[in-house]
């Protein structure tokens, strides 16, 4: 058997209602998208999920950390990653610009009315004399 989604349905008051709504504005998901994270996480640590608020969540930290764990980066790695985005901008840039003149190029060859001759149709036909230059 595959595995199928299941739906839950419960009943909430307006608050925790307008309150879930915000969460759900504040991570710009949906407001099924937050409840699939609790029960995600729900599931993932055998139901043992506790909520705390932020206030606690800075000063429950082991060895004086807070939460999320911060750390330093070095600038050199800050400044690569800036240059990278540059290249990155810069070379997208390029590959619109190419993109442009290929599509210029396409244009030109199909609004072009120019008779094409074939190099084939050049050749006289076998009984015809030829010249050679040289």
């Amino acid at each position: 058997m595959g595995n199928k989604n299941k739906t839950i349905s419960f009943r909430v008051n307006e608050g925790a209602f307008e309150a879930l709504r915000d969460i759900a504005e504040e991570r710009d998901i949906s407001l099924s998208a937050v409840f699939r994270d609790y029960v995600d996480t729900l599931v993932a640590h055998d139901g043992q999920v506790r909520v705390i608020p932020e206030a606690e969540l800075e000063s429950t930290g082991q060895g004086g950390e807070s939460f999320p764990p911060k750390i330093e980066v070095p600038k050199s790695f800050v400044r690569e990653h800036e240059r990278l985005e540059l290249e990155t901008e810069h070379l997208r840039e390029q590959l619109e610009e190419h993109k442009r003149y290929v599509n210029y190029l396409r244009e030109q060859l199909d609004d072009g009315d120019d008779e094409v001759i074939q190099l084939e149709d050049l050749d006289g036909e076998p009984d015809e004399p030829s010249f050679r230059l040289g």
